[in-house]
């Protein structure tokens, strides 16, 4: 597979990534522990070189089977993980964020012996705090990159002015936020900031959670600790609206002979040379499909063609409740 440098930094990676928090969190109960390891190691033997995880997922366990899974081959890879979110210590779940300096080294070396290595690749603030200043957490991460233990900071759907402070403490390698065609904020300040400022971007959920794949509609059933049953955008009057941008990737995919997915993938690819998209998957056949999407050339006219028909769909339903939309963006 080709890679890709995540804007000015030095940090290159596969073309695709490879999005694992829905091997243990998130999407239902979490799957078979040696089928995914099995699954992460084939990723690498088919080219993927970059792999996202987060304390919060599970919490725990993801960041522990990427460990396991990655460790044969911890110097060919490049992992990311997150810090900033406070945990319940019974339950394990989050009970809002925490990124002050203290906070933040801890994590890094609990998160370090998770992932079995001496050092993270990219390590992110998950979620903006706002009763702690961002040059503060900026600097933290600065001491962890001076100590060797962190090798680039990266940041998870902040606002631009919060990209620009943290970048002027800490230069910014990446920023993590979502973006597909159906979520399409970032182009508005956050894209042009960044090609400004050299920072790459790597989009999570660049397949809508797995709506763009074409595989579902308004009655496909979730599993009930599955999270897209909160969020306003998949309730069945919402996915029932939404399947007009299915139905426009669907036409271009059978013109490329390629799938929706391979096309919402191929789309995003086609944005920016610095950016790249991070799918997740517990299939092998999906991993094949995502990654098969870097092969796929949008010529302009496809490029066009696409942007004329979505600017006519109006997409239906928030990404998230009010509560977690509040947390983005700061």
């Amino acid at each position: 597979m080709q890679k890709r440098k995540l804007g000015k930094s030095n940090l290159e990676v596969s073309t695709i990534g490879l999005g694992c928090m829905g091997m243990s969190f998130g999407y239902g109960p979490p799957k078979d522990k040696q089928e995914m390891i099995s699954l992460l190691r084939k990723a690498v033997e088919l080219g993927v070189t970059f792999f996202d995880t987060a304390e919060v997922y599970g919490p725990f366990t993801n960041e522990e089977l990427v460990g396991e899974a990655l460790a044969p081959v911890r110097r060919k890879v490049v992992i990311a993980t997150k810090f900033g979110f406070k945990l319940d210590p019974k339950t394990g779940r989050s009970i809002g964020v925490d990124s002050r300096p203290e906070h933040i080294k801890e994590v890094a070396e609990a998160s370090l012996k998770r992932l079995r290595t001496d050092v993270i690749d990219l390590f992110y603030q998950h979620r903006v705090d706002p009763d702690v200043p961002i040059d503060d957490v900026a600097g933290a991460v600065k001491e962890l990159i001076r100590e060797g233990k962190v090798k680039h900071f990266g940041l998870s759907e902040p606002g631009v002015q919060t990209i620009r402070r943290a970048h002027a403490v800490q230069p910014v390698t990446a920023v993590q936020n979502e973006y597909s065609l159906w979520w399409r904020r970032p182009e508005q300040e956050v894209l042009p900031a960044l090609e400004e400022l050299g920072i790459g971007f790597v989009p999570y959920s660049p397949l809508g959670r797995g709506f763009l794949t074409g595989r579902m509609d308004e009655n496909t059933p979730f599993e009930a600790s599955d999270f897209r049953n909160t969020l306003p955008r998949f309730t069945p009057e919402a996915r029932k609206a939404n399947l007009a941008l299915v139905h426009l990737l669907n036409e271009i995919a059978k013109r490329k002979k390629a799938t929706p997915a391979q096309i919402a993938l191929a789309w995003l690819l086609a944005q920016k040379p610095w950016l790249v998209p991070i799918p997740g998957t517990t299939k092998l056949k999906r991993l094949e499909e995502n990654i098969g999407a870097a092969e796929i050339e949008l010529t302009p006219d496809d490029l066009r063609e696409i942007e004329d028909a979505a600017s006519e769909i109006k997409v239906q339903g928030a990404r998230y409740p009010e509560h977690l939309e509040q947390m983005t963006g700061r």
